[in-house]
């Protein structure tokens, strides 16, 4: 009688356990899907896709023509955006859209949080047009935060330490992207030093109050104005740019995209040059956020040589 229990409790055993393994060959494993991370602006879709690699799918919605800082989705993209595994904002006030609407907080990480107390305030709002988002102001607070290299860093590690909360078993295969990104930053970092340090005094124009961070990041002169790449100069714009010449005395503006023929053929009237400094809050048109960069240092080398 006790031979036949102890027989009947191993076939139970055997039986439960092949149960356990039909139900598991049948059950979705969470490490298995990517995660779905949602983000507001390209640098952001760059630094997740370094770090998450194959273990996320990383999606940012805004269209190429439009300066996501301005753009507000439609009613399903946010959708998508609430039904997302994680949702990464740049934060410095960027995409005001996020404020409008409700989002699962658990879910948002604000990669800028950590030096919340290294926000640059500016003088004070403008309001202007800008492409088909029409007018808008550029707030008391900048919000360009990877320009500084070594604050995109930072948002780097904010990335790294929200996927690996998301999915702790990968920890070391983000932590081991993270220090590769952060070495290809601190490169960018160590490059645009020594190109600003060849005259670190010489005076700029920048076509658009969306260069602080990177100007206080590397010690550079600039004064802001507001051209748009792809409207000419109405006669303000012009007699402002007059008015910052003289006790501002530049010769180069640097502008976030090529600019059209006509105004950088006015611009050299008054033996001002053009470069361009793309800073890369959409998705470029060709390369990535290193090369785009890399391009822009090579840019702005022309200026300090």
């Amino acid at each position: 009688m006790r031979l036949e229990l102890m027989v009947w409790r191993r076939i139970s055993c055997l039986f439960i356990i092949a149960c356990l393994i039909i139900l598991t060959s049948y059950t979705r494993s969470p490490a298995a899907e990517p995660l779905s991370v949602y983000v507001v602006n390209y640098p952001l879709q760059y630094v997740a896709e370094r770090i998450g690699g194959e273990h996320v799918t990383v999606t940012f919605p805004a269209p190429a023509d439009v300066d996501p800082a301005y753009w507000i989705p439609d009613i399903d993209t946010i959708a998508a955006y609430q039904r997302a595994d994680l949702i990464l904002l740049n934060g410095a006030a960027y995409a005001k859209w996020v404020e409008k609407v409700s989002l699962p907080r658990s879910r948002i990480v604000n990669t800028s949080k950590k030096f919340s107390d290294r926000y640059i305030t500016t003088a004070g709002a403008v309001t202007h047009s800008h492409g088909p988002g029409g007018e808008h102001g550029h707030e008391a607070l900048a919000f360009t935060t990877w320009l500084d290299f070594t604050l995109a860093a930072q948002q780097a590690e904010a990335v790294a330490a929200a996927l690996g909360r998301k999915l702790p078993q990968q920890r070391r295969t983000f932590a081991q992207n993270l220090a590769k990104l952060k070495s290809d930053l601190l490169v960018l970092d160590s490059e645009m030093r020594k190109i600003v340090s060849r005259n670190p005094s010489r005076p700029l124009v920048v076509s658009h109050p969306v260069y602080d961070y990177l100007a206080r990041a590397y010690g550079m002169n600039i004064q802001s104005v507001h051209w748009e790449p792809n409207e000419p100069p109405g006669d303000v714009q012009w007699s402002n740019l007059l008015d910052t010449l003289k006790t501002h005395p530049a010769r180069w503006m640097v502008w976030e995209a090529k600019p059209m023929q006509g105004s950088t053929q006015r611009l050299k009237s008054v033996q001002l040059n053009s470069l361009v400094f793309d800073p890369c809050g959409n998705t470029p048109g060709s390369g990535d956020f290193m090369s785009v960069m890399r391009e822009n240092m090579d840019q702005l080398k022309q200026a300090y040589d």
